[in-house]
């Protein structure tokens, strides 16, 4: 007779199997794992109920943490929803214009439409529901390459999104208006169903974004055809539309972003900064905050690391190839030595007048690569490893942001690069280069180190002292981040980052 052990394990192979063919596997039932093994996976916490019927991966000991939901909150809308309707079904306008505009945070709320929707809320975890409204779809529909899911069109959105879409998230509606070439698809729609009120909605928004010719071109047109328009713009405020004007919807919501987050830090950092006269000086305080820096840092991001071991690695009294119980420990503490002497050659350079965010663009792939590369001489990791952004989704623990995906990483970093160079303010350049760092994720593993070093690099260009985020303030600082990350409120992250500068 099999143990329970076995047994568990026949059900942890079914599992394997089912992901190696669906790696976003999302599980209906008995569809595709028989009752044994899904209620076997289910009671040893290797799957996680969603809702009556639908179940998840998880991993023992996960019960309570929203990663496991988050992970795969948008493979789930989309399993559910073709579930339900077929292909009969997509998201809202008004989120689809979130997709197109490359925000993907999970909402408290989601409107699916489909003609063949109840119109009853489904409750989901930690507190998210899913409200299927009954409705016809509109003919253009487009399919998100990442999740799969069904989406309206970016034009078909613009028109059909809710008037109160503009003014409760503007920076979203105006990186689509920005995508607009020209008014064909637009006037498409508008003509096709005289839509005159959100011909002058979208018209006033293409005026207010730069986009007068295409504005005029819709008035001019929809005339022709006998309607009757009245422009109107449906922003409550104006902005900058300078911001938007980039090559991604990813890269135009970093600048975005960046635009309208400057004037919360220096509203609530207020300290001056100061011209450091003696840069031999300021790099001797700096190695003597290695030891707190390295112990902090590495403790924030839940390695078990002490200062007698950091120590000795400093010190070269560690060798990787030893019988040490702590060699992974080791090893990351190796990496953050050497990425911080790397680190210390950069804040140099920025001393000495170079341009920090040239410095921070050229050097910041070499902190990258010290910081690995221990694992790299221990056969863990290959070289190859440590070469370019990341090449597959990641996820923050905890976190309603979901960072961009791969291929948007590789637009949103030059940009948050040419940020950096062009801000003139030291205090913006480090609370928002650390955090739009985070933001965008571009690493599968160190990304808060590597923002962490970014902070005082850039805290430095400025002449203030470096400064650690102790593992006491984890909480507040990780809580500052996703308040930044998903309602677009850095000033909380300010006050504690120019707190812990005050401080002696």
């Amino acid at each position: 007779m099999a143990t329970i052990q076995e047994l568990l394990a026949d059900s942890l192979e079914v599992l394997r199997q089912l992901q190696d063919k669906e790696p976003n596997l999302i599980l209906r039932g008995t569809e595709a794992i028989s009752r044994t093994h899904l209620n076997r996976l289910l009671a040893n916490g290797w799957l996680q109920e969603v809702m009556k019927g639908w179940y998840i991966p998880s991993r023992p000991g996960s019960e309570g943490d929203t990663t496991v939901w988050y992970t795969s909150y948008w493979h789930f809308v989309r399993a559910y929803a073709d579930s339900r309707f077929g292909s009969d079904w997509s998201l809202s306008a008004d989120s689809s214009l979130d997709f197109h505009s490359g925000k993907t945070t999970v909402p408290g709320q989601l409107i699916l439409k489909s003609p063949k929707a109840s119109n009853n809320i489904v409750s989901l975890p930690y507190g998210h529901t899913l409200l299927p409204l009954k409705s016809e779809l509109t003919q253009n529909i487009v399919v998100d390459p990442i999740y799969g899911l069904r989406l309206y069109s970016l034009e078909s959105a613009l028109v059909y999104a809710s008037p109160s879409y503009y003014s409760n998230d503007p920076m979203s509606a105006r990186i689509c208006l920005s995508m607009i070439d020209n008014a064909s698809e637009l006037l498409k729609i508008l003509t096709d169903k005289g839509a005159t009120t959100r011909a002058g909605r979208i018209i006033g928004a293409l005026r207010s974004v730069g986009k007068g010719a295409i504005a005029d071109e819709i008035l001019l047109t929809m005339r022709d055809f006998g309607y009757a328009v009245s422009e109107y713009n449906p922003f409550s405020a104006e902005t900058d539309t300078t911001a938007i004007y980039a090559k991604s919807p990813y890269a135009a919501r970093i600048r975005m972003m960046w635009a309208t987050m400057r004037e919360q830090v220096l509203e609530n950092f207020p300290q001056t900064p100061e011209a450091v006269a003696d840069i031999e000086s300021y790099l001797e305080h700096v190695d003597e905050k290695y030891l707190e820096d390295a112990y902090h840092s590495l403790s924030i991001e839940g390695y078990q690391v002490s200062r007698e071991l950091i120590e000795k690695v400093r010190s070269g009294n560690w060798k990787p190839d030893s019988d040490d119980k702590e060699q992974k420990s080791a090893l990351v503490a190796r990496g953050y030595y050497q990425a911080f002497q790397s680190v210390k050659e950069s804040v140099r350079k920025i001393l000495a007048g170079q341009n920090a965010g040239g410095v921070l663009e050229e050097d910041h792939s070499r902190w990258y690569r010290q910081m690995w590369m221990p694992f790299v001489t221990a056969g863990i990791l290959t070289a190859s490893d440590l070469i370019g952004y990341r090449t597959n989704q990641v996820y923050i623990r905890g976190s309603q942001h979901i960072p961009l995906n791969p291929r948007a990483v590789s637009d949103a970093m030059p940009e948050l690069f040419r940020l950096i160079s062009e801000e003139p303010d030291s205090r913006v350049r480090a609370v928002l280069g650390h955090f739009m760092f985070v933001f965008i994720h571009p690493y599968m593993d160190g990304n808060g180190r590597m923002g962490r070093f970014i902070l005082n690099a850039m805290l430095a260009s400025g002449g203030y002292p470096w400064t650690v985020v102790p593992l006491e303030k984890r909480r507040e600082y990780m809580s500052a981040l996703e308040n930044a990350s998903v309602r677009g409120d850095i000033s909380d992250f300010t006050r504690l980052i120019s707190g812990l500068v005050a401080r002696p």
